[in-house]
């Protein structure tokens, strides 16, 4: 296992190094406080860590930011505090430890024994069981699995109506955009929605500042669409510098009812105060295509990514 001397900062603990842990086994996992893949991930990482803490089992969650507002200290430690994580988090905001695993995944999880050797390793959601079994042979117990149930966000994808890709906002990685007038980078400019929206396909409506992560509204009620067919439409939201911005989502433009995601009520209506991923919609009824339209009421609001589940 890599040292994990280039932590900026540690939460929940004391730092850890390679004395702290001798003896126990460790999994070590990579995340990002907006990343879906992750929070879906995180119901069996703390299961874990409370199960088999006592059997000599140390979880260290590595906090490495995709985006630049994750950088912010304060905010990963509220993720952390909102997602019940009692487990040691290291901040890695240099990307030290990340280029010392050679690690390239959101989330990312590394099963070391007690003498400091990497024994396995898996990346992304799934085979849970399997990395349970993991942990008990490095602990040298076989009992029952844990049983693990997410809610809100952290509920598991609805795998076989899932139809829409994760799909960023800002030009170094955007793809399927649709607003008629194209797009200008890094510079202030008008959109408008097309006539007709594809499947898989967005667009901006209003003025905005298209930049390398995200999308920054420049006037008040500019609005993104997005056709999609998902159970979970999210989007990754901050507010900038500014004071809280409540915004309006509509689905086939009409308000959500009972469709409306953790973030948004059955009108629609939602408060943008920090950044982090917002649930827009769990659907009610059967999965289909549909188009989900939210509206700023302020401007400021910066858009990163849309995730679906």
């Amino acid at each position: 296992m890599p040292s994990l001397d280039g932590v900026t900062e540690w939460l929940n603990s004391e730092p850890l190094g390679g004395a702290e842990l001798r003896g126990h086994v460790a999994l070590v996992d990579f995340w990002t406080l907006t990343c879906i893949n992750w929070l879906r991930t995180e119901p069996y990482i703390r299961a874990w860590s409370q199960a088999y803490q006592n059997d000599g089992l140390v979880v260290i969650g590595v906090h490495t930011p995709e985006f630049s507002f994750e950088h912010e200290i304060d905010r990963v430690r509220q993720a952390t505090k909102e997602r019940g994580i009692d487990y040691p988090v290291a901040i890695d905001n240099d990307y030290e430890i990340w280029s010392a695993f050679d690690n390239h995944y959101w989330p990312a999880l590394y099963f070391v024994d007690a003498d400091g050797i990497i024994r396995d390793h898996h990346f992304g959601e799934g085979r849970y069981e399997e990395s349970e079994r993991v942990i008990q042979g490095l602990l040298g117990v076989e009992r029952e699995l844990v049983s693990v149930e997410g809610l809100g966000v952290e509920v598991e994808a609805d795998w076989d109506h899932l139809r829409t890709p994760e799909t960023y906002l800002g030009f170094w990685r955007s793809e399927r955009f649709a607003s008629l007038n194209g797009g200008v980078f890094d510079e202030r400019a008008a959109y408008e929605f097309p006539g007709y929206l594809r499947f898989n396909h967005w667009a901006l409506a209003g003025e905005w500042t298209i930049g390398r992560e995200n999308a920054v509204l420049d006037r008040a009620g500019g609005s993104i669409a997005y056709r999609f067919q998902a159970r979970d439409a999210h989007l990754v939201l901050a507010p900038g510098a500014r004071e809280p911005i409540p915004f309006r989502m509509l689905l086939d433009g009409e308000a959500p009812g009972p469709s409306h995601g953790v973030d948004v009520d059955e009108n629609g209506n939602g408060l943008l105060r920090d950044g982090r991923l917002y649930q827009l919609v769990r659907e009610h009824d059967a999965v289909r295509e549909r188009t989900l339209e939210i509206t700023f009421l302020e401007r400021g609001a910066e858009a990163y990514v849309f995730t679906f589940g």
